[in-house]
């Protein structure tokens, strides 16, 4: 494998680590993305192990090598090493697919395990995200508010039956309630939701697309 570290300290460490392992063998090293790129072309390494951030711009080098290698080197296995728990970096590292990619914190290059777990992973064309970066992603999408967050149980159930085209009467036969409850309802939730004031139809088809892309943003 090449290893791609600018600091001399953080590299020869992680190299140890690494050499520890009998069925690794570190091949190259480079400090900065051009040199990674030539370990890459030179040596044919099935796995590369690098930082986020290099020179020349010490800002998202490692991601970049990491998607450029994988139309150039398709086969090639890629672990990120971070100082931080950047959810953007994961998503763009995995952004053409996780196949063969890895983003790790610098922190767990103190247990050999869980790095080479990642590097192993890899190599065969699997995938590992630091479970801290996960915890910050699944946060990060539990923040994301709907339109729908502020009605009630009863509101939704109304929304899901108006969504399956009834009409107030069937929506009332269906939930066991009077016609006057179901439009109580009704204008409620098109209050909540900031429908107001156009004709009852457009709120209706508004009303049932942001249920519609909730339910498709949870997956189905």
């Amino acid at each position: 494998m090449v290893l791609a570290e600018d600091s001399l300290l953080v590299r020869e460490g992680i190299s140890r680590v690494l050499d520890r392992q009998d069925d690794f063998e570190v091949v190259g090293e480079a400090t900065d993305l051009p040199e990674l790129e030539r370990a890459v072309e030179e040596l044919g390494p099935d796995v590369v192990v690098t930082d986020v951030r290099m020179p020349p711009t010490s800002t998202d080098e490692g991601i970049r090598a990491a998607r450029a290698f994988r139309a150039t080197h398709p086969r090639l296995g890629v672990v990120v090493l971070s100082q931080y728990a950047e959810p953007g970096y994961a998503n763009a590292l995995l952004e053409g697919g996780s196949a063969g990619r890895a983003y790790l914190l610098k922190e767990r290059v103190s247990d050999p395990r869980q790095l080479a777990e990642a590097v192993r992973a890899v190599a065969q064309g699997g995938s590992m995200i630091d479970p801290a970066v996960v915890e910050v992603l699944v946060s990060a999408a539990r923040r994301v508010e709907s339109p729908l967050d502020g009605l009630t149980t009863r509101e939704l159930e109304v929304l899901e039956q108006i969504a399956q085209g009834k009409s107030n009467a069937a929506v009332a036969s269906a939930l066991f309630l009077t016609e006057r409850a179901v439009e109580k309802h009704i204008n409620a939730l098109f209050a909540k939701l900031g429908l107001v004031g156009e004709p009852d139809v457009n709120r209706r088809v508004k009303a049932v697309l942001l249920l519609l892309g909730a339910r498709g943003g949870q997956g189905g």
